[in-house]
């Protein structure tokens, strides 16, 4: 048999199929695939202040069961699926806001810093702010809702050196005695400890101590929410009229500790009494329908809560753009 292809033909099927591969050499697309990401920030406005979101990297927990606990695993790993998260693998952020008020840059806890012990993907801040295009030496104050390592973690380098040079530190005594406390370095928090002193006590002359209800800095009031540390602190920052409270670790999860927010969480200090903190203070909020930014919800971190039968539900804000 004899095929009869006129080059009117070739190109018509040439433009269906690809002449090359017609002709037997290998298609190509119109771009190649470029393998890179956004950077780690996101910018929005507060009132008269702006607020930029810097990421310390994921932190995996692994399996939920050895940590959210109180509830029956099988629930546990049952809520993560029905929200199309892995049952067997919870991620969390590290989601820190760094507030201009055009005074002052304030930035809400530190990450992992150079400690590695959640893994490689963590300790990323100091990269995330110089994409966000932030210096270190221009960081006003450091406020710390706790002292656990993953929010104390990058105040200070590998080296032991100061990373916010001009900047004071903000925490609550009682979560500075606690962590830095040298005679837990043989208790089961020995690692947090060792981390706690290791960041806190290189600035121990730059530390400055909040108490509950004040307003230690301009637009920034601290709210005590103790049991996941003894003196754990969320904060409710605002500025011309618009407020937004920063959760620290008011709730690690936002599907398991807020449908159920008595469930317990197995690094809190004193569970029962995180719960009851949880409880009470997003009833408030739900109420009252303040944002929230929580440091380990999905990135950026940004939302509302809302009453739902018996616990919560968090309802992202959409990520706008400045046009």
């Amino acid at each position: 048999m004899t095929l009869n292809v006129s080059r009117r033909s070739l190109l018509a099927l040439g433009a269906g199929l690809g002449a090359s591969t017609l002709l037997g050499g290998t298609a190509q697309a119109r771009a190649p695939k470029l393998g890179t990401q956004t950077p780690y920030w996101h910018r929005f406005i507060l009132g008269d202040a702006e607020v930029t979101v810097v990421s310390d990297g994921p932190l995996p927990l692994g399996d939920p069961s050895g940590t959210f606990t109180g509830v029956p695993k099988e629930e546990v790993k049952k809520m993560l699926a029905d929200n199309f998260l892995s049952p067997d693998n919870v991620v969390l952020e590290q989601n820190s806001p760094i507030v201009n008020t055009g005074d002052k840059l304030i930035l809400f806890d530190t990450g992992m810093g150079s400690s590695k012990a959640f893994g490689p993907t963590t300790g990323r801040q100091q990269k995330s702010m110089k994409e966000a295009g932030i210096k270190p030496e221009d960081i006003d104050a450091v406020v710390l809702s706790h002292a656990h390592i993953d929010h104390i973690g990058g105040i200070v380098g590998a080296d032991d050196k100061p990373l916010f040079p001009n900047a004071q530190v903000y925490i609550s005594q009682t979560d500075f005695d606690f962590w830095t406390d040298e005679a837990k370095l043989g208790s089961p928090a020995k690692d947090f400890v060792v981390h706690a002193r290791k960041n806190l006590l290189p600035v121990r002359d730059r530390i400055v101590f909040f108490k509950d209800g004040q307003e230690f800095l301009p637009g920034v009031q601290a709210i005590a929410a103790p049991g996941h540390t003894v003196g754990h602190t969320i904060f409710m920052v605002s500025s011309a009229g618009k407020s937004f409270a920063f959760l620290g670790d008011l709730s690690h999860h936002s599907v398991l500790l807020l449908e159920r927010p008595r469930m317990e969480f197995s690094y809190d200090t004193d569970p029962k009494q995180a719960a009851e903190s949880r409880v009470k203070l997003l009833t408030m909020l739900a109420a009252n329908k303040t944002p929230v930014m929580s440091y380990h919800f999905a990135w950026p971190g940004y939302g509302h809560v809302a009453k739902a039968g018996e616990g919560f539900h968090y309802y992202p804000e959409p990520m706008k753009m400045n046009l």
